[in-house]
């Protein structure tokens, strides 16, 4: 795909440009740099999803840079950049295109605000809303650690969430405090979920250390999460693991999908 882009010069000027922005302010505005990665796709032939993939690819060098020059280790780039993977084999299950169809998850991990810490993946965000229990008062001003569950492929078990929480408190100290809240807005904490999943799941585990404030149904655009297709028909889910098969019959019976927001003291 590279070689396609420095085989046309107009394109590869365009390209060099968008690569220099980054390289010279982190502050550029990704999103812009990404739509216009992604205009290319006509005069070199590629798929869009397939350029935008390319470009976050193109831009670890200098990113990698940027690591270093705040004294961040190599182990923590290189377990935060993972991610790319993790979307281009989402992208190939889902479309069969090897790319990313959710360019813009990446600008956290590229403006040095969201890390792989384990496990989980975490950033410092406001709170947002009120919250009190057990003691801990939170408000819109609260700063928490915000929890992202990337699909690497390997159980959420409780042993490495549980290093991963240690470690993204450590990380995190200085900016949010000794004991900073987490909290997580997925899928997985949707409460129906329990209805579902066997208690000795971990998804069931992790969603229950959550102190679940908010939640709502979806009109099933994360299906393709669950189960790597854009089909919305129970009938035709793929039931290739227990989990899907489970998903798909609560599907078939009326059921729904949709979102929790929760808080872990």
């Amino acid at each position: 795909a590279y070689g396609a882009i420095v085989a046309n010069g107009a394109a590869c000027a365009e390209w060099n440009a968008l690569l220099d922005a980054y390289a010279k302010d982190i502050g550029c505005d990704l999103e812009q740099l990404q739509a216009r990665a992604a205009a290319l796709s006509s005069a070199v032939k590629l798929h869009e999803y397939t350029l935008k993939l390319l470009f976050y690819i193109c831009l670890t060098r200098r990113a990698k840079g940027y690591y270093t020059e705040r004294g961040l280790s190599e182990q923590l780039f290189f377990d935060t950049m993972m991610d790319i993977k993790y979307k281009l084999v989402e992208c190939r299950e889902v479309y069969g295109i090897c790319g990313t169809f959710v360019a813009s998850w990446f600008v956290g991990f590229f403006k040095l605000t969201r890390f792989a810490l384990g496990r989980l993946q975490f950033e410092l965000v406001d709170f947002k809303h009120t919250y009190e229990k057990e003691g801990k008062k939170l408000t819109p001003e609260s700063r928490v650690i915000n929890v992202h569950i990337p699909r690497t492929g390997t159980p959420i078990d409780k042993e490495s969430c549980d290093k991963a929480y240690a470690a993204a408190r450590e990380f995190f100290k200085g900016q949010a405090g000794e004991n900073a809240p987490f909290v997580c807005h997925s899928w997985l904490l949707f409460p129906e979920n329990k209805n579902i999943l066997s208690p000795d799941s971990n998804t069931y585990r992790f969603m229950s250390e959550y102190d679940v404030v908010g939640w709502d149904y979806n009109l099933g655009e994360d299906l393709w999460r669950l189960f790597d297709t854009e089909e919305q028909n129970p009938e035709r889910l793929p039931t290739n693991t227990r989990f899907r098969r489970l998903y798909a019959e609560h599907l078939k019976k009326g059921g729904r999908v949709g979102w929790g927001f929760g808080v872990k003291l």
